[in-house]
């Protein structure tokens, strides 16, 4: 087993377990998370050994609990900055050549609920749980921004982005966001033996669906979500939501 910044890097015959391992803050998009997600990928994509990928959480509590709050910064230039690098990383399952799959153990939220919409699949743990809380913050969500539509369709997506309020594991599956609902004690050997049975198929032919089935994403929508999401932190609604949050208290929104 390889340590990629903070993301655990283990073969398993064809397949490539990435397992983001910073349970203490609940696998947040840390610098170490956020860099070993990017290693880790592109090693796969390069070891002709490699047919599949699977994201999962260390710790069993998350997932992945989204953005590291805690370093957010209101200048919007770095904020931009930033904002560019987490869709780097948000995306990065997308433009991997092969197929993705994601492990959902625990919540997975804001940047973690991302993360895993950018897979090719989803497989869930019961105890899962799956939301766009941002809107609590006084923001949007980057990716989802541009992706959750196509995958729930707009009114629903326009509740989960607008409400924040989270979905189990059952009703994201009805959704159309998870692929299946598994044991808690049986995902990774459920995700395992599904990934076993893609690296079974013939290796470019499940490339090429991945990349039919993928094409047109990204371009224009996602360089509007790029430029609008430092301007939301110049509103006081940011402020206010991201000082709640770091402060463990109800933000207080102005209600004019």
């Amino acid at each position: 087993m390889l340590r990629l910044g903070s993301v655990n890097y283990e073969v398993r015959g064809k397949i490539a377990v990435l397992t983001l391992d910073e349970p203490n803050k609940l696998n947040a998009l840390t610098i170490g998370i956020r860099a070993g997600i990017l290693e880790g990928l592109k090693r796969a994509d390069h070891d002709d050994q490699i047919r599949v990928t699977v994201i999962t959480g260390a710790g069993g509590k998350a997932f992945c609990a989204g953005a590291d709050i805690g370093n957010f910064d209101f200048d919007p230039e770095k904020a931009r900055a930033f904002f560019i690098e987490a869709m780097n990383v948000l995306t990065a399952p997308e433009r991997a050549l092969k197929p993705v799959i994601s492990a959902v153990n625990g919540i997975a939220f804001g940047g973690g609920f991302e993360l895993a919409i950018a897979s090719d699949f989803i497989i869930a743990a019961e105890s899962a749980r799956f939301a766009v809380p941002e809107i609590k913050l006084g923001i949007l969500p980057g990716f989802a921004i541009v992706r959750l539509g196509d995958i729930v369709g707009r009114a629903k997506a326009k509740e989960m982005s607008m409400l924040g309020d989270p979905v189990g594991a059952e009703e994201a599956c009805r959704l159309g966001i998870v692929s299946r609902v598994v044991p808690d004690d049986a995902l990774l050997a459920e995700a395992l033996a599904f990934a076993d049975r893609i690296a079974s198929q013939p290796r470019l032919a499940v490339q090429m669906a991945k990349s039919f089935y993928n094409r047109g994403l990204g371009g224009d929508e996602m360089r509007h979500a790029i430029d609008g999401f430092p301007f939301l932190l110049t509103h006081a609604d940011a402020r206010e939501g991201i000082a709640a949050f770091r402060e463990k208290r109800a933000p207080r929104f102005d209600k004019k």
